[in-house]
Formats: structure tokens, sequence, C-alpha cells
């Protein structure tokens, strides 16, 4: 078996975008079986997070908050509302859907704090050190975000 680093010495454990990759897929299979007890999936559960915090959102805020496209967004709104956790409305400008939460996603809220407290546990982090991590986290997305807008593109 070759042991060859390549040209570039591009190495799987050095890439700063596999760590982050495997920290999330381990975050988000903390969480996997714990909202389903709720019924909620993890793009749900974002999308309930982001209500419950701001309240009545139109789909394309919601979307712009959670980074992701308002044809993403939909599908999600869709099963949540299915599920009877959310409404949607059309504003008075008819373009506009907004999405309301019901009284069974208000009160869903206190028992998903319950999973998010389980998973925070199984960090092994301490309030500090979380809150430390999250800004540095986002840090480092603006950080990207803006380096690929200056350069017009998000290549590198």
């Amino acid at each position: 078996m070759a042991t060859s680093t390549g040209q570039r010495g591009l190495r799987l454990d050095d890439q700063l975008c596999f760590a982050l990759y495997a920290a999330t897929n381990s975050v988000v299979r903390a969480y996997r079986p714990l909202l389903g007890e709720v019924g909620l999936t993890y793009p749900q559960y974002l999308v309930m997070l982001a209500l419950w915090q701001d309240g009545v959102t139109a789909v394309h805020d919601l979307a712009a908050r959670l980074q992701l496209t308002s044809s993403a967004i939909t599908p999600l709104v869709d099963r949540l509302e299915a599920a009877g956790f959310v409404t949607r409305a059309r504003a008075s400008d008819r373009r506009v859907v907004l999405v309301a939460l019901t009284e069974a996603g208000r009160l869903l809220e206190e028992r998903v704090a319950t999973a998010q407290q389980a998973v925070v546990c199984r960090t092994g982090l301490g309030d500090r050190d979380l809150a430390d991590l999250r800004q540095e986290l986002r840090d480092l997305a603006d950080r990207v975000a803006a380096t690929g807008t200056a350069r017009g593109d998000a290549t590198g």
C-alpha cells in the first residue's frame, strides 16, 4: 500500500473541511434519535429554532436566516405544517408567504430543549468553551464568505 502524500502533501487528517464535516456529522447523529422522539428531523429542528426565536417569518427570510434557498425551505415547512407544528399564510403582498408556529409548535420547544441539553452534555464542553467555539466558527464562516465575495467566487 502506497503512503505517498501526493504532490501537494494533501492529507485528509490535515484538512479543516474534513474536521468540520466530521464534527457536524457527529453532532447531527447525536440529535437524530432525540429529535425523532418528538417527530422532527434535524433540518426541521433548525426551522423550528428560527421560528421559536424570531416568531412569524416570511419563507424567504427564513431561508436567508438558515443560509438556504427558499426552495430548500419549502419542503421542510410542508412537513412541519402536515405535522401540525406550523401554519402558512399569504401576507398583504401575495408574493410573501408567512410561517407561524401553532400551539403544538410552541409547546414542542420545551421538549426539544431537553434534547438540545443532552447533546450539549455529550460535547463535554462548558458554557464558556461552547460560546467561544460558536464564535470562532461564525467568524470563520464570515471570513470565508467575505473572501469568496471579494474575489467574485468561492473557489479560492
